[in-house]
């Protein structure tokens, strides 16, 4: 009426099939003795191979008990004869199995070489695609060198344009201050002056709102009317009776004035 629960499974405790002493009573083979080779784990528990074996065991058996005795010559050619023949039939299962075995080898073979290939390829792949990402990196950084160079001669050229006759000319003020593109007002980062470098020093620092001590004498020196609101209850529009409803007489006159108005 009471069950209990283990701190392991039944596959964990299981053991091994227990194999018994016996005891062979004399003039008798039993059977189950030409098992006495499969232990568990190996051959046991019983599968196709093992059954197949069990079969041509029961059939040799069978095939010994008629062979005829070795009495006169005559039975000794033809159990010859049929030994013979039965080691030629046992060469040839043999061969088979033989055969088998070298399929089997020879599948997981074609297995390992196949995985073998597919990794080459896999590495092959891999070495060509890092090839062709260190071509397009070399590829990139060679046409931004080319664009940088040709924006360097083409303001090389434009500033030969401008200066013709090789003529010196003074700096122009007024025309500098007039013009609300040039160096004055909107200077360029690479002749070296970078305008958003230390904005911060731009930006307004006030005692009384960056402070908690500020903002605490600020306040105090505000007056009253600002931290202090009075408000006024707005008068009503209608004249209610005590029971606070509108009277009609009273809704009758604010609807009258405003269709005069």
């Amino acid at each position: 009426t009471l069950g209990t629960q283990t701190d392991y499974r039944d596959g964990e405790a299981q053991t091994d099939p227990y194999s018994p002493e016996y005891v062979v009573p004399s003039g008798s083979v039993p059977e189950l003795l030409t098992l006495a080779t499969l232990t568990w784990g190996r051959g046991l528990p019983a599968g196709l191979v093992e059954v197949e074996m069990i079969e041509r065991a029961r059939e040799k058996r069978a095939w010994e008990a008629t062979l005829p005795a070795m009495d006169n010559a005559s039975h000794i050619a033809e159990r010859r004869k049929m030994m013979e023949d039965m080691e030629r039939k046992e060469w040839a299962f043999r061969e088979q199995e033989i055969e088998k075995l070298q399929e089997v080898r020879l599948e997981v073979l074609k297995k390992l070489l196949r995985r073998r290939e597919e990794n080459q390829n896999e590495l092959d792949a891999k070495r060509l695609d890092d090839h062709w990402q260190n071509h397009q990196k070399a590829k990139e950084e060679k046409i931004k060198k080319i664009q940088h160079d040709c924006a360097l001669m083409l303001r090389k050229l434009i500033a030969k344009r401008k200066n013709v006759m090789g003529k010196l000319e003074r700096r122009d003020i007024i025309k500098e201050y007039t013009d609300f593109a040039s160096q004055t007002y909107a200077p360029l980062s690479r002749i070296g002056y970078f305008p958003d470098n230390h904005s911060e020093r731009y930006v307004v620092k006030n005692f009384y709102l960056n402070t908690f001590a500020g903002l605490c004498e600020l306040e105090a020196s505000l007056p009253d009317s600002v931290t202090q609101v009075e408000i006024k209850a707005p008068k009503p529009k209608y004249t209610t009776a005590k029971t606070g409803f509108i009277k009609r007489s009273a809704r009758l006159e604010v609807e009258l004035a405003q269709v005069h108005q």
